[in-house]
């Protein structure tokens, strides 16, 4: 039986090891079979907002998106954990506008924008953040979008609405396995647990979906193509998503999700990638990511935004580099 866990990423002082993260990863191919794997893929994890495209495909599926005249724009803020800068705040607006709903009709609750521009312009205005500011607020328009085209009631994060039906759904279809449960998300939705293997398996059927298939493939291809065709509205600037995406230069779509844990979908391979850290740390999830999309060749070592993930020097108060954040010593080859 593999190990639970594998060694990752460690964090280098000088010539010393001073910290180290373990995780789990999984490649599938679209038929969701494992390419390569690292740790026990049988354990179960909470995918977060790693999923938010899963979590979009009965908006699409359903007809819901269309009969919206949703743009592909929206459908990639659909998947979105944006920063809350204004490119985003009004997209979420002109969105709500257009359904005859407004910001006290998400249910994600109030999140101070993630970009620091966006802070300081709040705090300059003498203004407070509103729910359009919270990372998924992209995610709750496709919800209240969806809940409208079903004609269903406004408290669409409830496990028991036929929003969230729909959703676990889907879920349960592309990751071929049936959820042994939930957490509640920090936007207050559902976030449906499987393991590793399922969720490899998700992404692999995400890069395998078909412009002839049913209809969940035909939505899983809408998406996925939207977010790689607007990178700067599933994060924003200085996020591994945007930037990464944008340096893979339409190779493959990227998603994170919170307590370390990432989601790659690679089209012309037809490969899907999931990862997560054990100990939820950040600056281990963006370095295991960019390595393994190195390893397969979506991502180019030598870029500058590629090592800036991949090997990022730590600097102390007077700029002096004290070490780096570095792959593991056998991880990903």
């Amino acid at each position: 039986m593999a190990d639970r866990v594998v060694e990752m990423v460690d964090i280098w002082r000088g010539p010393v090891a001073e910290s180290r993260h373990t995780g789990m990863a999984v490649v599938c191919n679209a038929a969701g079979e494992v390419i390569d794997g690292w740790g026990d893929l049988d354990t179960v994890i909470l995918p977060r907002s790693s999923v938010k495209m899963i979590q979009a495909l009965p908006l699409v599926a359903s007809g819901a998106a269309d009969a919206a005249g949703l743009t592909v724009d929206q459908l990639a803020f659909s998947c979105a954990s944006h920063n809350g800068d204004k490119i985003h705040t009004d997209k979420a607006r002109a969105w709500l506008g257009a359904l005859g709903l407004s910001d006290d009709d998400l249910i994600c609750g109030i999140q101070e924008p993630m970009g620091k521009q966006s802070r300081r312009a709040l705090l300059k205005a003498d203004e407070t953040p509103c729910r359009v500011h919270n990372n998924c607020s992209g995610k709750h328009c496709g919800f209240l979008t969806l809940s409208k085209h079903l004609g269903a009631g406004p408290d669409y994060v409830h496990p028991d609405h036929p929003v969230q039906k729909s959703a676990l759904d889907a879920f349960e279809t592309v990751t071929g396995e049936t959820s042994p449960g939930f957490g509640i998300d920090g936007c207050s939705a559902p976030n449906f647990a499987t393991s590793m293997r399922g969720l490899g398996r998700a992404m692999g059927y995400f890069a395998g979906a078909r412009e002839d298939g049913d209809a969940l493939s035909q939505a899983a291809l809408r998406l996925h193509q939207a977010m790689r065709l607007h990178p700067d509205l599933v994060a924003g600037e200085g996020r591994a998503c945007t930037e990464l995406m944008r340096a893979a230069k339409g190779k493959v779509t990227i998603k994170t999700g919170a307590e370390g844990v990432f989601t790659a979908i690679l089209p012309d391979q037809g490969l899907g990638v999931a990862l997560k850290i054990t100990d939820g740390a950040t600056r281990a999830s963006e370095c295991a990511i960019a390595g393994l999309l190195v390893k397969l060749g979506a991502l180019d070592a030598n870029d500058p935004v590629v090592r800036k993930y991949l090997n990022p020097e730590i600097k102390n108060f007077a700029g002096l580099v004290t070490g780096e954040v570095k792959l593991a010593a056998g991880f990903p080859v």
